[in-house]
């Protein structure tokens, strides 16, 4: 259909373009354009608006009728049944060619944790999986996090529309220390046995990040937690060393620096010497010559209270770190985003 007023065939075509990729198509109906004509009719001059009127109701008229054939097209469509065998609906020819599953293989993030949970059980460690929603009591408020911390804010952790019992939101973990309050409250007959709480905790963690070679939104961490009696910050650092030393199988250069994390008192961010640029500074280490590795320190007395331990008897430490950044430095990977990338490519590698 034609129109001889400009503005109305311009704004046909419009409303016929984006009619194609509406799901509800009477929505086009009310569009701001067509209701926009409508209000340019009230103020024409009386010469003016007999024509104009008449093809703005042929621009009504035309969209209706798309909408209605659209509607019958739906209706015609032969009913498929999801139940039925894939064989069935799809023939032969159309059918999509499917990769032979002799290609198929473990994604590189989950052999390499494999390696890593292999290494802590080793040293005494036990595993316990994390989870990917959870209270904010677990979050938070067993972690010694102040009721006004940035981290409660919708702006640095995603939440949920649903909440729990005391009315707060739900939350995808930003890491793997909301297993903390579990695990030391499970396993703390361990230490009236005399012996220590040693667990190492894997999950996927959800952060509001702004996205680079060294960053993620969705990512793999893994927690670590050892409560004793006696324990001190070098019982940890020796842990970490240990475990780095068997997991690179050679000695790296590691560096310690004051931190500051809620629910650890000291703290320590722990780096490992660059292994693009050989400590001489690059993009991918921020020209500092050290990669961030993990966070760590001894486990803040009010973290043990709230799990039912005295602080007084018993000390320990934990860290949480990237099981990306891990398998980045061990492969000389620049860029953590190719892990969630699907590229094949890439992929194969590892394979």
């Amino acid at each position: 259909m034609s129109y001889q007023n400009t503005r109305i065939a311009e704004t046909a075509e419009i409303l016929k373009a984006r009619l194609a990729g509406l799901e509800n198509k009477s929505e086009i109906m009310r569009s701001v354009e067509l209701k926009a004509l409508f209000d340019e009719l009230k103020h024409l001059p009386a010469d003016q608006k007999a024509q104009f009127g008449q093809e703005v109701n042929q621009l009504r008229q035309e969209l209706a009728g798309l909408i209605k054939d659209g509607q019958d097209q739906q209706e015609s469509l032969t009913p498929i049944d999801i139940t039925a065998p894939f064989d069935v609906n799809v023939s032969q020819a159309d059918r999509p060619q499917l990769l032979p599953s002799e290609t198929g293989s473990k994604h590189p993030l989950m052999t390499e944790l494999e390696a890593v949970l292999d290494i802590f059980y080793r040293m005494g460690f036990t595993a316990v999986e994390s989870r990917e929603i959870d209270d904010d009591f677990h979050m938070f408020g067993s972690l010694n996090f102040p009721e006004d911390h940035p981290a409660r804010d919708d702006y640095d952790t995603f939440m949920t529309t649903q909440t729990d019992k005391n009315g707060k939101p739900y939350i995808a973990p930003a890491h793997t220390s909301t297993m903390q309050n579990r695990v030391l409250t499970k396993h703390k007959a361990n230490l009236e046995k005399g012996r220590p709480i040693a667990a190492v905790i894997p999950g996927r963690v959800f952060r509001n990040e702004d996205l680079d070679a060294r960053h993620e939104h969705t990512f793999y961490q893994l927690e670590g937690i050892f409560v004793g009696k006696g324990v001190t910050a070098g019982n940890l650092i020796a842990t970490l060393k240990t475990f780095l030393q068997e997991y690179y199988g050679k000695e790296l250069d590691v560096m310690t620096q004051p931190f500051y994390f809620p629910f650890t008192e000291p703290s320590f961010e722990f780096a490992l010497s660059c292994p693009f640029c050989d400590k001489k500074g690059c993009h991918i280490c921020s020209q500092t010559g050290w990669i961030e590795l993990l966070g760590c320190g001894m486990i803040h007395p009010n973290v043990l209270e709230s799990a039912g331990i005295d602080p007084k008897v018993y000390t320990g430490f934990a860290w949480g770190g990237g099981i990306e950044r891990l398998v980045m430095m061990k492969y000389g990977i620049e860029d953590i985003r190719h892990f969630e990338s699907g590229k094949l490519d890439f992929l194969r590698q590892f394979s």
